[in-house]
């Protein structure tokens, strides 16, 4: 059974090209309510931790580079069906791959500058909810 929330960060990149209110509104456009939102800045130690799943893989330093390098925006976002949705929308991570109209073809830059992340599983969408977000966070 696939669950009903999925975790999303508009990342440093689409941040700074002002796309924060371009991309949350291809989300409600698809469907999906948002059940918790900050706007905030990982610090290194959170950025290790939150990617830690990547930290044998050569672009870990990398990445945690980029999420560091300027503030983010981290959402729960409910729908069913979320993750799998979800991860439809938001494209392929190159964006070159990307399918015509996904999140990351209109505003991603690069692989790593992909725009937005989008948890790859429920159990996976359960762990990064609770990393940004407290039960009194969500609505």
């Amino acid at each position: 059974m696939s669950g009903n929330i999925t975790l999303t960060m508009i990342k440093p990149d689409a941040v700074k090209n002002n796309y924060i209110g371009a991309i949350l509104a291809k989300i409600n456009e698809a469907g999906f309510k948002i059940k918790a939102m900050k706007y905030t800045k990982l610090s290194v130690e959170q950025a290790r931790e939150f990617y830690a799943v990547h930290k044998d893989r050569p672009f870990y330093n990398d990445l945690v580079e980029f999420m560091t390098s300027g503030p983010i925006v981290a959402a729960i976002l409910e729908k069913e069906n979320a993750v799998e949705d979800f991860r439809k929308l938001i494209g392929a991570t190159n964006p070159a791959d990307a399918e015509e109209g996904t999140i990351r073809k209109l505003y991603a830059e690069s692989m790593q500058n992909n725009a937005v992340h989008g948890s790859d599983s429920d159990e996976n969408a359960n762990i990064e909810a609770n990393f940004h977000f407290s039960k009194t966070e969500r609505f």
